[in-house]
């Protein structure tokens, strides 16, 4: 039996935010990012992760014990709200992750750039941001 899971983080747990306390006794990895194929969505207090979308989600790696993730498992909001499954991650890579399912989430604000701390960033007029697959490609076409 494994004694250990990597856990990705990326939203009230991350180190700074009010829920980190939960993963006392857990070890740091580092800063990763998913794969495409994920949205990262705000529920009130609280970021969601859900499999939707190409975008990428920002977060933090950690290695934690069966027992921490026992716990974490049946933590309000988790057995009503969340699930438990592998998320893949930038480097091929997989660990858990808390999500939600898309359908728990309609009409809730999708966060830009799948990072929950910067949420209330603003963008500056004339700033350049990633733009999506249609311009992308509106780009490339006409040389812009």
């Amino acid at each position: 039996m494994i004694d250990h899971a990597r856990l990705f983080v990326y939203g009230s747990q991350l180190p700074g935010e009010r829920d980190a306390e939960q993963l006392a006794g857990a070890v740091q990895v580092g800063a990763v990012r998913t794969a495409q194929g994920y949205s990262l969505v705000e529920v009130g207090p609280l970021a969601g992760l859900i499999e939707e979308g190409s975008g990428i989600v920002v977060g933090e790696l950690y290695t934690i014990g069966q027992g921490l993730m026992r716990t974490l498992d049946r933590q309000a909001p988790h057995p009503g709200l969340f699930h438990r499954k592998a998320v893949r991650l930038e480097d091929g890579s997989v660990a858990e992750a808390f999500f939600l399912f898309a359908d728990q989430v309609r009409g809730k604000r999708r966060i830009r750039g799948g990072d929950w701390r910067g949420r209330f960033q603003v963008r500056r007029p004339g700033e350049l941001h990633e733009a999506g697959p249609l311009v992308s490609w509106a780009r490339g076409r006409h040389g812009r």
